[in-house]
């Protein structure tokens, strides 16, 4: 009960306060007396609720905390650590290093330029006259070149057919 005390301390503060007040001023005083019952009541009541507030709002603030750590966790991070702490797991799952058997590397000049010329960019040879004049700027497509003889004379307009 209120203040720890029972029927037996209530009916002596009774009695004492019948004989002190007497009986004319005891209804007036038992409703001040009530009055100020019920203001204490409605300030620890409130009392009450602003301490269970705050305990939620420190509560709350616990839980933002806690999932602000809980986002902030690199979950591969914690996974690759909680299955394999020391790294031996990973660097035995790594690929073999293989040894270059095609022969040794290029230069870096010569990896970045194409091999071949491109058909497209190469320029058909131009041959000189024997006479010394300027040459064709298109080789007739008619006649094929004139062949020397091995023995040095003139060259044969008319090739052997095959």
């Amino acid at each position: 009960m209120l203040l720890d005390m029972g029927w037996s301390e209530l009916m002596l503060i009774g009695m004492v306060a019948l004989v002190v007040i007497g009986p004319k001023d005891l209804p007036k005083a038992l409703r001040v007396a009530g009055f100020w019952v019920r203001k204490a009541r409605t300030l620890s009541r409130e009392f009450q609720s602003s301490v269970e507030q705050m305990v939620r709002e420190a509560e709350l603030d616990e839980v933002r905390e806690q999932l602000k750590k809980a986002s902030e966790i690199n979950i591969d991070h914690e996974f690759r650590q909680a299955v394999d702490p020391t790294g031996s797991l990973a660097e035995s799952l790594k690929p073999p290093e293989l040894p270059n058997f095609s022969g040794p590397a290029l230069p870096e000049t010569y990896r970045d330029a194409p091999a071949v010329p491109e058909p497209a960019d190469a320029a058909p040879p131009v041959i000189a006259p024997a006479d010394g004049g300027a040459p064709d700027p298109e080789p007739s497509q008619a006649a094929p070149p004139a062949i020397a003889p091995a023995g040095g004379g003139a060259p044969d307009p008319d090739p052997p057919k095959p």
